[in-house]
């Protein structure tokens, strides 16, 4: 006989699996991810029951995003609305430029664009506060706040338009009121939006730091294959002041180079071991590893786009390259005088070095190599006053945030942060306890400007070619400059904005003027069209009224005024 609801309800199994609640861990992975580009779960927070949401610089972007959103729906319905003028709009761009384009619904097509990116990241916001999340938006969506004002003005002068030829069409009193409040007090708002806005390239002279040190992300992997000699040399060519790595112990205590924990992305495993083409990377001897191709894989699937740069000599040594040993790895760096910072994996369970991997790599570090500990930045987490007693020498590095009085307890001298971390109070904070802060993964020039900005000592990159150029942050400017545009783009947007209400005044007034005139002509008579023009529709010729020739065609209404 088949169990019962209620019995089954009372099972202590089937009753947890009932009231348990489910946490929406994909969703909300997906949420941060594209609002702040938060991907990982140890990145986000969730805000605590009380608590605000989010600081005072979230909550100013959130209602940043708000008014940006209403704006932009606001331009957006009237011009979509002005679909009947995008062709005399175009014939007046046509005019004065010289050239046929549809700029009108180029215009659209921007207007839908943004409103659409602007609604997406706002219902990103209202989804993750929904969650218990706390907000971080990217700073992608903050660098350029400066340049933001100036778009939003630039955005409520093009709405002038509109809004006055509907303010002055528009018969009733409240409804004129309301239109034209609504918009002063939005116009006014991002007038004084300059007030309470930062920036950090917002820099007076000579405050601006050094440039941040770049460390190569595993070398230089757009310009080799990652974690090979080939790619750390290249790195070093390009003026990288350290590298960056990841170390994985083989199956008989060989320390070696790979970031992945399987071989499949970077070597050809397939052709080699096809059968043991996911089996973890440190279970494989060091044998085996050495019979690997650690390069072709580079030229074949060009990771980063760039693989067509390469010359003919890169290009045949990419295609050779091996899996790197530790060792070597420490040599070049000794070598050539540089700092390493690595990501050290525990062995799978199984593994003859499972225990003992913190004194194996150790060991390569102070007896297999000519590095100088102080080289060495030491990142693992794991026995770190262990290490500490062991090796005095090496600088040890913090992947966490933590207070200044810990991380001085604990003897860290550098922050490991992801750039999404970055804050000018907490690195100026650190500097100030000697506790310099690097940033990971910064490979864009204005992202690698902004860590400028903020005061970042170092940041590690995959771009050491492009960023060791750039001369100067791409945002700096200083406050005087800053506010000089403020005040020239409010003045001018509220020049324009003066002058469209009093053209489409004028306008309005000549049309009523016109309209009230009552032209007549002596025996004829006149017929106002909707466009406000006059024309003869009929004229009294010998005593008889001539027929309009609005007359000679069927079911066409005239209206005549006498």
């Amino acid at each position: 006989m088949a169990p019962s609801l209620t019995t089954l309800g009372k099972l202590p199994v089937v009753r947890c699996r009932l009231l348990q609640r489910y946490e929406h861990q994909p969703f909300v992975s997906c949420l941060a991810g594209l609002y702040g580009c938060q991907w990982r779960r140890y990145q986000r927070t969730r805000a605590t029951p009380g608590d605000c949401c989010c600081s005072k610089l979230e909550c100013a972007s959130f209602a940043l995003l708000i008014v940006t959103f209403w704006l932009t729906l606001v331009f957006l319905y009237f011009w979509s609305e002005a679909q009947n003028d995008y062709n005399d709009f175009d014939w007046f761009n046509f005019g004065n430029l010289g050239f046929w384009f549809p700029w009108s619904v180029v215009l659209l097509v921007i207007a839908a664009a943004f409103f659409s990116y602007v609604t997406l990241l706002l219902l990103l916001a209202v989804c993750l506060l929904s969650e218990g999340q706390k907000l971080y938006l990217h700073w992608g969506h903050k660098v350029t706040a400066p340049y933001l004002h100036v778009g939003g003005v630039l955005l409520m002068t093009l709405l002038s338009w509109p809004i006055a030829l509907h303010f002055f069409d528009i018969n009733r009193k409240v409804r004129q009121a309301l239109i034209m409040g609504l918009y002063l007090a939005v116009l006014c708002a991002l007038y004084l939006v300059p007030l309470g806005m930062y920036s950090p390239c917002l820099k007076e002279e000579g405050t601006l730091g050094l440039a941040p040190a770049l460390i190569g992300h595993r070398g230089a992997p757009m310009l080799a294959p990652e974690n090979t000699l080939m790619s750390f040399a290249k790195a070093v060519e390009a003026g990288g002041q350290g590298l960056e790595t990841d170390v994985t112990i083989s199956y008989d205590g060989v320390p070696f180079l790979m970031h992945d924990h399987t071989l499949r992305r970077t070597t050809n495993v397939q052709e080699v071991f096809p059968n043991r083409t996911d089996a973890p990377a440190a279970m494989f001897t060091w044998g085996e590893l050495e019979t690997l191709n650690a390069g072709a894989w580079f030229l074949h699937r060009d990771p980063f786009g760039t693989a067509w740069s390469l010359g003919t000599e890169d290009r045949a040594q990419a295609q050779n390259q091996s899996v790197c040993t530790f060792r070597d790895f420490l040599e070049l760096a000794s070598q050539r005088g540089k700092q390493v910072i690595f990501d050290l994996y525990r062995p799978p369970q199984g593994h003859p070095y499972r225990d003992t991997w913190i004194t194996r790599t150790l060991e390569v570090i102070q007896n297999e190599s000519s590095i100088h500990s102080h080289q060495v930045l030491w990142l693992p987490s794991d026995l770190r006053s262990l290490v500490q007693q062991l090796d005095p020498d090496l600088q040890h590095t913090s992947a966490s945030r933590a207070p200044v009085e810990e991380l001085q307890q604990n003897h860290i001298v550098q922050l490991n942060l992801h750039y999404s971390s970055m804050s000018t109070e907490m690195i100026i904070e650190n500097a100030a306890a000697n506790i310099s802060t690097n940033l990971y993964v910064i490979s864009q020039s204005w992202l690698y400007s902004l860590a400028w900005c903020t005061g970042a000592q170092s940041v590690t990159t995959n771009a050491l070619q492009f960023l060791n150029n750039l001369s100067r942050p791409l945002f700096l400017m200083t406050p005087r400059e800053y506010n000089l545009m403020w005040v020239l783009t409010d003045v001018v947007s509220f020049t324009i904005i003066f002058i469209i209400f009093v053209f489409h005044w004028w306008r309005e007034q000549s049309l009523a003027f016109c309209s009230g005139s009552k032209p007549t002509l002596e025996h004829g008579t006149y017929i106002k069209f909707r466009t406000d023009v006059w024309s003869v529709s009929s004229v009294n010729i010998l005593g008889e009224p001539a027929q309009s020739p609005l007359a000679t065609e069927p079911n066409l209404a005239t209206v005549s005024e006498h």
